[in-house]
């Protein structure tokens, strides 16, 4: 993918000072890396009366199938040839507004620390992009480029073959754009519109796209007689996304029509009373559950089985209440972001004593686990693979046998309620499997009737009363008399399983 952008200028205000606003220096050749490939910037020209800086990206298209596995544009099964045979590497797209984003970022924002009155100067420039997909020919191209202050808007149709022009034209076009602009506002543009003449993400659509939309449509999109295509397209048709960013658009339209703030107009909730509240993420409603869960229980000794990164043991220290924590993964790596999180090297004695982190494997009994009052398996079963489920359980329910058990798990009838996730996928890259409320049910009840435990269960979000909870909760108690009759078939299981070696990762 290629993209020029060139400016002229005279000795009192040189071209050169191109470099300056770009951040980029005119004498070097400049690579970033990216998520998707290498983006070069070099200038083909630098003087005083003409300066050129063009990026150009190198994209990996091997790499994009592998990362992605197989997800977005061309991902689906029956169309495997086309993830690794495509334009990505060639036709500027979304891929190629990201680097924008990333490399030119300070441009973008219209800052210039070294001479801040350079990027407020409108310049004349010229922006060329050789090949961009345009979805709706070069009519589509003038539609959302002329109505930003463009003295020329270029886009000539590429013919599917030179030499063969009975073909007719492909969907692409050679763009090039001529006028006197500020360098953060044609970068903007760009940023935004590039994507939408493609018509294609080429990464998930999240809903902070709504404010990387906006911000980036600051000063011009609110206006734009396209502003509902640009905003559909650009989220990718998401229409709960559309809905909310051409609400916010319409906010920005009435304040700049009426000469007042856009918080002047948006007051019908009065912040400082907190009368709306946001949504709390579910991560967090998550550990809320757990931690009244385990005040419930009185438990004051805790396992964070597949701690993963800490986020529960940092909940699980702010509560004296627990006297003794301790965290355990299989991976060493996780393990040391979790000491870095905690910030264990500078924590005081008296709490460093309460908390310890271990290595170790559910897949095999462990004796430094037994005597706990609860045990926390959040997130953590549907790593495993379901074969290995039985030992997980002996060396949980059967060994250690804590009073209290709290195991969480995606339901997967939820996912449909998650507009970015496709139909099929699981939540994770890593999950081996996601349960419905019935499979979960049927597993928990079986596991509680072999050990001697009662279950109950308990929904984590907002319980759709269609598809329920996005998370499900399951809360063990051991009975007061144990009954362990049936421990042994689980713990024949757990021995044929001694001599696998645990995966990286299966009990984070």
């Amino acid at each position: 993918m290629f993209l020029t952008i060139s400016t002229t200028g005279s000795p009192e205000r040189p071209a050169t000072d191109l470099g300056h606003v770009l951040h980029k220096h005119p004498g070097k050749t400049q690579a970033f890396s990216t998520s998707h490939g290498t983006a070069h910037v070099f200038y083909p020209e630098a003087s005083v009366q003409r300066c050129t800086a063009a990026l150009l990206l190198e994209v990996d298209p091997v790499a994009l199938v592998r990362r992605g596995r197989g997800k977005g544009r061309g991902g689906a099964p029956d169309a495997a040839l086309a993830q690794y045979v495509n334009d990505r590497p060639y036709a500027a797209s979304s891929l190629l507004a990201v680097a924008l984003g990333g490399v030119f970022r300070t441009a973008l924002q219209g800052r210039c620390a070294a001479r801040p009155e350079l990027a407020e100067q409108a310049r004349p420039l010229r922006i060329e992009v050789p090949v961009l997909p345009a979805r709706g020919g070069a009519q589509l191209v003038h539609r959302l480029f002329e109505p930003l202050g463009w003295d020329l808007v270029r886009a000539e149709a590429v013919p599917l073959d030179e030499q063969f022009p009975e073909w007719g034209d492909s969907r692409y076009v050679r763009l090039v754009l001529e006028g006197e602009l500020r360098l953060a506002d044609a970068l903007r543009q760009l940023y935004v519109l590039l994507p939408v003449l493609d018509d294609a993400k080429h990464y998930w659509i999240s809903p902070d796209e709504v404010d990387k939309l906006l911000r980036a449509g600051d000063g011009w999109l609110a206006a734009h007689p396209e502003n509902g295509l640009i905003t559909s397209r650009y989220l990718a048709r998401h229409k709960r996304l559309t809905q909310e960013a051409i609400e916010r658009l319409e906010l920005v339209r009435l304040a700049e029509a009426d000469g007042s703030e856009v918080e002047e107009l948006d007051n019908a909730v009065d912040e400082n009373r907190d009368t709306e509240e946001r949504p709390v993420p579910l991560a967090v409603q998550r550990r809320e559950a757990i931690l009244a869960a385990l005040r419930a229980a009185g438990a004051q000794r805790v396992l964070d089985l597949g701690c993963g990164q800490g986020q529960l043991l940092q909940a699980l220290l702010k509560d004296p209440a627990h006297t003794e924590i301790v965290g355990m993964d299989v991976s060493v790596r996780a393990l040391n972001i979790a000491a870095r999180r905690l910030r264990l090297d500078r924590m005081g004695e008296r709490q460093s004593s309460r908390l310890t982190l271990v290595q170790g494997s559910l897949a095999y009994t462990d004796k430094r686990l037994a005597g706990y009052d609860a045990a926390v398996l959040s997130e953590v079963i549907e790593h495993l693979d379901p074969e290995r489920l039985p030992a997980l359980e002996y060396a949980v329910f059967g060994s250690a046998r804590p009073r209290t058990v709290l195991v969480t798990t995606p339901n997967v009838e939820y996912n449909v309620r998650w507009e970015t996730l496709p139909a099929g996928h699981v939540r994770h890259g890593d999950h081996r499997f996601e349960w419905t409320r019935e499979e979960f049910r049927a597993w928990a009840d079986e596991v509680a009737r072999r050990h001697g435990y009662g279950v109950r269960y308990v929904p984590v979000g907002d319980d759709d009363p269609e598809v329920g909870p996005p998370t499900q909760m399951a809360v063990f108690t051991q009975h007061d008399t144990t009954d362990t009759t049936d421990t042994t078939d689980a713990a024949g299981s757990a021995a044929g399983t001694d001599t696998d070696t645990p995966k990286e990762g299966e009990a984070a």
